[in-house]
């Protein structure tokens, strides 16, 4: 099993990045493996998605059950594809607050970023587990890229 855990301090409030990590019909726009995501379905505390992986000539698509708790976390389970394993958690931790007249706006968080992964068997982890793994680690940069695009550099 394959562990990923990451951790950074932002100048972007808890609920802008709750926003870009939930709008997952955007990811194919700034995740450059993503070639495609479609949301399945919507309830009142979540999602389910379905992402298509697209690298190095291999595609493989993946459906994920993510729970959502409004501009805290979300919570990223597996329901199939060409893993045996797939949970992943990120949490959204405000910090400070500033503005005035009552109205306090975060101005910064923390994310946590934290992934645990499988795949389904040997010979598709040899193909796919080195670029996943890349995938994975460089996750929490590309909200990062992506924040500065929607709501600009802080």
């Amino acid at each position: 099993m394959k562990h990923v855990r990451k951790s950074v301090l932002l100048w972007y409030s808890a609920h802008e990045m709750y926003a870009l990590v939930t709008a997952v019909e955007d990811y194919p726009r700034f995740l450059p493996w993503c070639a495609d995501a479609h949301v399945l379905s919507r309830s009142d505390d979540g999602m389910q998605a379905r992402l298509t992986l697209a690298f190095s000539g291999v595609r493989h698509a993946f459906t994920t059950l993510n729970r959502h708790d409004a501009d805290r976390a979300v919570r990223v389970s597996l329901v199939d594809g060409p893993f045996s394993l797939l949970e992943g958690h990120w949490q959204f931790l405000p910090l400070g607050a500033g503005g005035g007249s009552g109205d306090a706006v975060q101005q910064a968080c923390k994310i946590e970023f934290d992934m645990r992964y499988e795949f389904a068997n040997g010979p598709l982890e040899a193909v796919i587990s080195p670029v996943f793994g890349r995938i994975a680690n460089s996750l929490v940069d590309s909200f990062v890229r992506r924040a500065e695009q929607v709501y600009g550099p802080r």
